[in-house]
């Protein structure tokens, strides 16, 4: 069966393997994916222990329902202490991974140690190999997958890789599947580095199990039906992901410049209309590319249309990269756009994080607290599009004193930078906002802030609040399976009731974490997809494990109030403006600049974000520190956590 599937445990100091089963219990009260990841982190590493030393225990899993009947069960997740933060590190990632590693006879891997030379894992039918990587070592991703499939005779090997950035210890280096298939945030790349672990590949012809098969496919068709309706996803089929950042630059909802305006201007170059006219390149006759077992297909496949990579076949751009070699460095240029997303693909570094230092760079360049000597020369000036690509690879190899700076993350930077540069770093916990610009959007605001991993669009974001719905349905929404019956407000600029709308986000996402599904399958920009209403039937057609909605909302809380307890023991605190739930300084001192009659001269008021930040904290059982209650820990079943059930 699904359930079936092991749990592996690999020393690469030592090259000692174990693998054991998944015990019922502990699946029951984490699932899978990213919930029983946050179980394994809190029990394998010890507190303040070095995110880049032997220590620091690699979680990289599937989740629960990954590779069964259920639709779109792509999603690979990497955790593990996160040197970029000092706290949770955690990405997410499409592709083929996960399911090939299911069909190899695992759900988790958990990685301690280090290799003393370059090694890669390879996991095929039940069995774990640590082999040599000394002659990947050095390669881009892409590269470096080729590579692996070469050396192992099979083109069918998926491998989730590091790329030079990785292995340089860019603090958010990320770890890659496919062409783009990035867990980009928080530095998992960089941890892989550490341990000398280039790459774990996957090849499975094991069989899985379905505890009803029958229904598992008829439900299934019911599910492919609901996700490929909305007219969201539909958009997503032919525009791909970029169509948010158009609708959003539109109204006045981006950080340019850093955070000194909040619409890009004059930027047709970019808009997703004009990505969709370059990106031509086909797999058989679609123009779009997928993830296992999905039916969106949100991703454009293209080659760069001009200048010294022209040529150069690519996926995407995402949201983030119109974000990151758009809005926030001010270029408007097709070409460096699709470019820079390029480039961090195949270096491994996660492009919002990177366009986000980036634009830091430049503002701090503009005020003069980074000068011409530091930067050997190079004119760190919005919209310098050479500049920016350049900024990119010397990042990735850490060259020079900003590149270099810029690679350890923003708050380390601040160091060599002097004081006065943080002011200017719009982050949260460490880790860099998204480009979106959330001063007219308290509820947006109050998720970066409180985001279990640091600034975050995919943690608790309740995105349709941007959609105006009437009251009714968000009570609809918002009441179940968990009634609730306080403030509620359609109205985007309200800061009434989007507490709670945070909190049920948050429990949403990280349910589709366990099973292991795309958050485009969730209601996370589409008011109609399926959440814990649809999941009891899901899991239980294809594992047999039976639950009802308000068992899996109960399983969502203990999986996130374990990530919350791992950055308390790590140094988490409300208040502190670099380990704490709190904003930038200029969401609450600079009104917005542009954009719509609506958004011009919005910020958020500090009263009331402080109040809304007490609210979500009664609603997740957390006293006004921010601290689990001994009731709310009980209640969880997490009193006597570490319990080391597996």
């Amino acid at each position: 069966m699904a359930l079936n599937r092991k749990i592996a445990y690999i020393n690469l100091t030592t090259g000692e393997v174990k693998i054991k089963p998944i015990p019922l219990e502990v699946r029951k009260k984490f699932l899978g994916g990213r919930g029983l990841d946050a179980y394994l982190l809190y029990n394998n590493t010890k507190k303040g222990c070095d995110p880049l030393g032997p220590e620091n225990a690699l979680m990289i899993s599937g989740g629960i329902l990954t590779a069964t009947c259920a639709s779109a069960t792509a999603r690979t997740h990497v955790m593990a202490k996160s040197p970029l933060t000092g706290l949770l590190g955690s990405a997410n990632m499409g592709g083929f991974f996960a399911p090939e590693m299911a069909w190899a006879g695992f759900h988790h891997l958990v990685i301690t140690g280090k290799a003393e030379k370059p090694v890669y894992l390879f996991l095929h039918d039940g069995e774990i190999e640590i082999k040599d990587a000394a002659n990947i070592w050095g390669k881009t991703t892409t590269d470096s997958q080729w590579a692996i499939q070469k050396e192992l005779g099979d083109e069918e090997v998926k491998s989730c890789v590091i790329g030079p950035a990785g292995e340089n210890l860019v603090a958010f280096a990320s770890v890659m599947t496919g062409v783009k298939n990035a867990a980009g945030r928080t530095g998992m790349g960089a941890v892989m580095g550490s341990k000398n672990l280039k790459a774990v590949a996957a090849r499975g012809t094991m069989d899985i199990k379905i505890a009803h098969p029958v229904e598992a496919f008829e439900n299934n068709k019911k599910f492919i039906d609901q996700i490929t309706s909305a007219k969201v996803n539909q958009t997503q089929g032919s525009l791909g992901t970029p169509f948010i950042w158009g609708a959003t630059n539109s109204w006045g909802g981006l950080r340019t410049h850093n955070f000194q305006y909040n619409q890009l201007e004059n930027a047709d170059d970019i808009e997703p209309e004009r990505i969709d006219e370059i990106a031509t390149e086909t797999i058989g006759p679609y123009h779009m590319a997928g993830c296992f077992g999905c039916q969106v297909h949100c991703r454009a496949q293209y080659r760069i249309p001009s200048g010294p990579y022209a040529g150069k076949y690519d996926e995407g751009p995402e949201y983030t990269s119109l974000g990151a070699f758009g809005a926030e460095i001010g270029c408007r240029s097709a070409e460096t756009l699709l470019t820079g997303n390029h480039l961090v693909d195949q270096f491994g570094m996660d492009n919002l994080e990177t366009g986000s230092l980036i634009s830091w760079a430049m503002e701090l360049y503009e005020k003069g607290i980074i000068t011409d000597k530091q930067t050997d020369g190079l004119e760190l000036t919005f919209g310098n599009d050479e500049a920016a690509l350049e900024m990119v690879r010397r990042i990735a190899y850490r060259k020079g004193f900003v590149a270099d700076a810029l690679a350890s993350g923003g708050i380390p930077a601040t160091e060599k930078f002097g004081k006065e540069s943080f002011d200017y770093l719009v982050q949260v916990k460490g880790m860099s906002n998204l480009h979106s610009d959330e001063r007219a959007t308290p509820a947006l605001a109050l998720n970066i802030a409180t985001a279990s991993r640091g600034s975050d669009h995919l943690r608790s974001r309740p995105a349709i609040d941007l959609y105006h719905l009437p009251e009714k349905v968000l009570r609809k929404i918002y009441g179940s399976p968990i009634p609730y019956d306080g403030p509620i407000n359609s109205e985007q600029t309200s800061y009434e009731g989007k507490s709670w709308m945070v909190f049920w986000q948050e429990n949403v996402y990280m349910g589709v974490d366990c099973l292991g599904i795309c958050k485009y399958h969730t209601t996370f920009l589409g008011a109609t997809l399926p959440n814990f209403e649809d999941w009891p039937k899901v899991i239980y057609y294809n594992t047999g494990l039976e639950f009802t909605p308000e068992e899996l909302w109960t399983i969502t809380e203990r999986c996130n109030m374990l990530e919350r307890l791992f950055n308390l023991r790590e140094g988490l605190e409300r208040n502190d403006p670099v380990k704490g739930d709190v904003l930038n300084h200029r969401y609450h001192d600079e009104p917005c600049r542009r954009g719509a009659p609506d958004v011009i001269g919005l910020y958020i008021d500090k009263d009331k974000f402080d109040t809304m930040v007490d609210e979500l904290y009664q609603y997740k059982g957390l006293d006004k520190n921010g601290r689990p209650t001994k009731k709310t820990l009980k209640r969880l079943g997490l009193e006597d956590e570490p319990s080391h059930l597996v």
